[in-house]
């Protein structure tokens, strides 16, 4: 049964559009004009259990809004969702004391307190008695490499480190939906890989059922098999990471590399290809999937290769075409 069920979501906002200038201001007291947004639209997926799922978008997407429905911060305009039985706009306390909310640009943790002494404020709000906080504090910040930070006041923290405790205190209380909203934003790429390694470590041991949003593809990558593509509010792919290869990149690319003291950008290669990178020894050609064996076939008898390398394009430039497909003029 699955632990998420989402069928027909949707959600529109309507906001006063405000003339320019003081004649505009003065038009908007006598009538408004207001425009209507459409945030989400029509969407449709199930999540089973202990699945961890990256939900990828441009800004704008659809992807906040999307898990703010989902926690029950907000009422859909339409449609239905079903987060482990419950559903989430309905705020039941027991759904409540089942899911966490991590949004990468906002704190719940008190600013002027000591990371722990937050973290045992969240424990009293739940509930959880003083030996399972402590045993649940220490194995989490052992692995996220702030035990020595606890003691010190959150406005002090660096931004890794303050995000390392958020996840802390979303995971107190051993929920079984963790929603992520941009976790890693703004980390550098030491805390970044911590923040991605804890996070598929805890997903493995606790099968917790996770939603995860970034633009970091490194996240992705490392952390889901499975991804959700939502632009202008509406799904277009849901399956396997590997999939979006298969199904929106239709080239590869080959890299060959030349004896020494031959030029290996000499000649037409380009009839073989789009030349991505050029160099003296080497050079790189994006090349139809269905011409890459005959491709390199021709390299290797028109020059002398002394290696060839054969690659996908990486993931990201495939997800970064998908957004921009209908925005290109």
């Amino acid at each position: 049964m699955p632990v998420i069920e989402v069928s027909g979501l949707s959600k529109t906002f309507r906001s006063y559009k405000k003339q320019p200038g003081f004649a505009g201001a003065l038009k908007g007291l006598l009538r408004r004009e207001y425009e209507t947004v459409t945030a989400v639209s029509d969407i449709n997926f199930k999540i089973e259990p202990g699945e961890l799922v990256g939900f990828l978008g441009p800004n704008g997407a659809g992807k906040t809004t999307t898990l703010k429905m989902l926690a029950g911060l907000l009422y859909p305009s339409a449609g239905s969702a079903s987060v482990l039985g419950y559903v989430p706009w309905e705020r039941h306390d027991a759904y409540r004391r089942q899911f966490a909310l991590v949004l990468g640009q906002k704190n719940q943790l008190w600013w002027d307190l000591p990371a722990r002494e937050s973290l045992e404020l969240n424990a009293k709000i739940y509930g959880i008695s003083a030996d399972r906080v402590e045993k649940t504090v220490g194995e989490m910040s052992e692995m996220l490499s702030v035990k020595d930070k606890l003691n010190i006041s959150v406005r002090e923290l660096s931004l890794g480190e303050r995000m390392k405790m958020e996840l802390i205190a979303s995971l107190l209380h051993e929920p079984k939906v963790l929603f992520l909203d941009e976790p890693t934003i703004g980390l550098d790429v030491v805390s970044q890989k911590v923040v991605r390694e804890f996070l598929r470590n805890y997903n493995r041991t606790h099968q917790t059922t996770i939603l995860l949003t970034s633009h970091y593809m490194a996240d992705i990558q490392e952390l889901c098999e499975r991804v959700i593509i939502i632009d202008h509010g509406k799904i277009f792919f849901d399956g396997r990471l590997g999939e979006i290869l298969d199904r929106f990149a239709d080239f590869k690319l080959i890299t060959i590399r030349c004896d020494g003291g031959t030029d290996c950008s000499a000649g037409a290669l380009d009839k073989y290809g789009e030349i991505v990178e050029r160099q003296p020894d080497s050079i790189k050609l994006k090349v139809k999937r269905d011409r890459v064996i005959a491709t390199c076939k021709a390299l290797l008898d028109e020059l002398p290769v002394r290696d060839i390398d054969i690659e996908e394009v990486p993931i990201e430039d495939v997800i970064r075409q998908i957004f921009d497909r209908d925005r290109k003029p």
